[in-house]
Formats: structure tokens, sequence, C-alpha cells
């Protein structure tokens, strides 16, 4: 077993009605002014916004609002909450939705814990964060997992560039979790969220680091559940079970449990960050676009550990260990079309692409080659554009 550091102090609270804890977990944490941020209708319609207040309220916590999140969050709408939570002396930042509104209320903490910076330069890496607010999270989406993780992903609407800030103090110190908050999602988004689950796994799984027997256990029990119910899950949104399963494996997909012990790789992630943020397109689809091509440029390295992952994962019984490998990468790209997400490029909404855009996206994710993505293999300008031109198909 190698050494590792892990560190989930977030508190759960999940189950039918659990966003009536709200009130009382803001006032455990010592909060009496709270920045509450939200996205679009949704939570205003389903009703959600008001039993929130209500909570707080019977608890006597002063609130303020910050809504408008979208799906690959603006640092724009961040820095307009560090000056919201500044006016009203918030002491907790409270997010009610999904990934995407998490991720802008952890960016709004570390803003307001530090006034004297703007928020993007802990995006662009110029600065590390070493305090922030303490952050509340109801979630209404599975997906991103931020209610559990160390990580925040924001947009910089006005240079491209989308970028991610990891840290312990960005881990959510509550998080309430109700299934039924999700039954009604657009069965896309659904699906999106699962790939994102799926993902955040796998990204975790295929390192160079031998080993770790209970780790590969864990995260492999993870994504057999997420096949399983993810499937049953998008076929029947109000099927409770399934919903509450896929809630708390995109919990514990993205807390660190599923690598404990190795680097992650997260070079999928990367690539898929580049075509949502010049292209605005849902980050799950963008995972599901790249992966297939990412796994087969580089599954050569380590035929064993994909062949593993094939047996354990998806009970394939050809001993051939590059079959048996190939096959587990087909068994995921079909698991992804089950979900009728994209599993190439020209799926996506762009479509194909013309060369220089992909030269362009494979420079931008190396930043300008100056950087290495992913630990499985550390793909440079060159690797990424390959695996781009590989996805590039209809």
């Amino acid at each position: 077993m190698h050494s590792f550091v892990q560190y989930t102090p977030t508190e759960i609270v999940f189950g039918k009605d659990a966003e009536r804890e709200t009130g009382r977990l803001v006032k455990k944490y010592g909060a009496a002014r709270v920045l509450i941020v939200y996205g679009g209708g949704s939570v205003v319609k389903s009703g959600l916004l008001d039993t929130i207040k209500k909570e707080l309220e019977a608890e006597g916590i002063r609130y303020d609002e910050l809504g408008g999140v979208q799906p690959n969050p603006r640092v724009s709408l961040a820095r307009e909450g560090v000056r919201k939570a500044a006016g009203l002396g918030a002491d907790l930042i409270l997010a009610v939705g999904g990934g995407s509104v998490i991720d802008t209320a952890k960016a709004v903490a570390i803003g307001a814990a530090n006034p004297e910076t703007d928020i993007w330069e802990f995006w662009e890496g110029r600065q590390t964060v070493e305090r922030s607010m303490p952050v509340g999270a109801v979630l209404t989406i599975s997906a991103a997992g931020s209610e559990m993780s160390d990580s925040s992903v924001l947009t910089n609407e006005e240079t491209g560039r989308k970028c991610g800030v990891s840290s312990d103090l960005n881990r959510p110190k509550f998080a309430v979790m109700n299934p039924e908050l999700t039954y009604t999602l657009p069965k896309y988004q659904l699906a999106c969220g699962i790939v994102d689950i799926y993902m955040h796994t796998l990204e975790r799984y295929f390192t160079p680091v031998p080993g770790n027997r209970m780790t590969d256990e864990i995260a492999e029990g993870l994504l057999r559940t997420v096949i399983e119910y993810g499937r049953k899950a998008y076929a029947d949104q109000t099927d409770y079970d399934a919903m509450s399963e896929i809630m708390w494996c995109g919990s514990l997909s993205h807390n660190g449990i599923t690598g404990l012990g190795r680097p992650r790789d997260f070079a999928n992630h990367k690539l898929g960050h580049e075509l949502s943020a010049m292209f605005d397109e849902t980050h799950g689809a963008t995972l599901s676009a790249v992966w297939g091509s990412w796994a087969r440029y580089v599954y050569r390295l380590d035929v064993p550990r994909f062949a593993h992952y094939g047996y354990a994962v998806w009970g394939i019984e050809n001993k051939d260990e590059e079959e048996a490998a190939l096959a587990a990468i087909e068994k995921t790209e079909e698991f992804f079309r089950s979900l009728h997400v994209a599993t190439c490029i020209g799926e996506l909404k762009t479509g194909v692409l013309p060369d220089e855009t992909l030269r362009k996206l494979s420079q931008n994710a190396t930043k300008g080659d100056t950087i290495r993505l992913g630990s499985f293999k550390e793909l440079t300008a060159h690797d990424a554009y390959e695996i781009y031109k590989e996805a590039n198909h209809g």
C-alpha cells in the first residue's frame, strides 16, 4: 500500500426530506448570515428554495441570494457573489443545486476570505488557497461530486479558459442529499451526470501505480454499481433506489476514496474541459466523447490493467489480455451509448472540427506544450492532438 492523505470531513444527511435539516446544519456550524447560491428556475419552481429559506428563518439566520449559475460556471458571477457575501457579512456560503452551483459557492467562499485577491488568480495557479469560508450544499444533481470533493472548476468567459482549483479547504462542511430532488432532471442532464460519476473513478483507476487491492475493490464495486443503477435510473427517474445509489456513487467517486494510494490521471477531464470551454458543451458528454480514443491511445502501456478492468467490472471472460482490454474499452463505450451520450467529438453539438481547432485545443490543454496531462501516460500537446484527432468523427 502506497502512502496517502485522505481528508473528507463533509457531514452527510441523506434521505427523503433531508433538505429540512438545512437550517439546523447551518446553525450547527455557527453561521448567522448565509449567502444562498443557486442556478436557474428549477429550485424556485419546485419550491425547494422557499423550503430552504423557511428552514433558515426558523433558526433566525439572515440570508441573501445569488442566482443565475450556469453549466460550466462563470467566474464573473462568482465575483458578484464575493461582493454580495461581503455586503451581507456572510459567514457561510450555501449552495442549492448541482456541481456548477457548488463550485461557484466554493469560489465565492475563497474570494470572500481573500478580499484583496481576484479569485481568478487562484484558478490560474498564481495564488495558493490558504483560507476560505465554510460551504454547505443541498444537492439537486448527481454528477460532479462537488458536495464532497476538494475541487472547484470555473470558466473565464473573457479568455475562454476553464480551470480548476483543488484544496481541502474546498470540501463542504455538510451536504444535504435527497434523491427525490433529482427526479425532474432533463434526461440528457441525468445521463451526463452518470458519465461524470463513472469517469471520476476511471480517472483514478488507470494510473501507473500498481497494487492497492482494497482501493481497486472499492473502485470496481462503485463502477459496477453505476453501470447497473445508471441504466435503471435512466429508464425510470422516479426509481428511488436507483437514484439514491447514483447519488451516493457520485459523492464517493470524487471524494478521493476510489483512488487512495496512487496519483490521479484526469487527462480526459482536461481534454474535455477544453471542449466545454471553447464550445460550451456539457461536461459529462465531453468526457465520454474522448475517453475511448484516449484508452486506445494508451492501453498498450499496461494491457493487463485494462484486461483486469474488463474482467472485474464487465465480466469479460476472454483469457487473451489484449482482446479483453479492447473489449473492456468497447463495453465502456456501449454503456455510454446506452445513455445516449457522445462517444466521439462529431456527436457533440459542435460536430466534427477542423484540424486547426484540434491543434488549438491541444495547445490550450497543455498551456502551449509547457505542461503534461495525466499520469497513466503523461500527454504532450502532440499526444493530446492525436487523441482529439482519433475522436474527431461522426
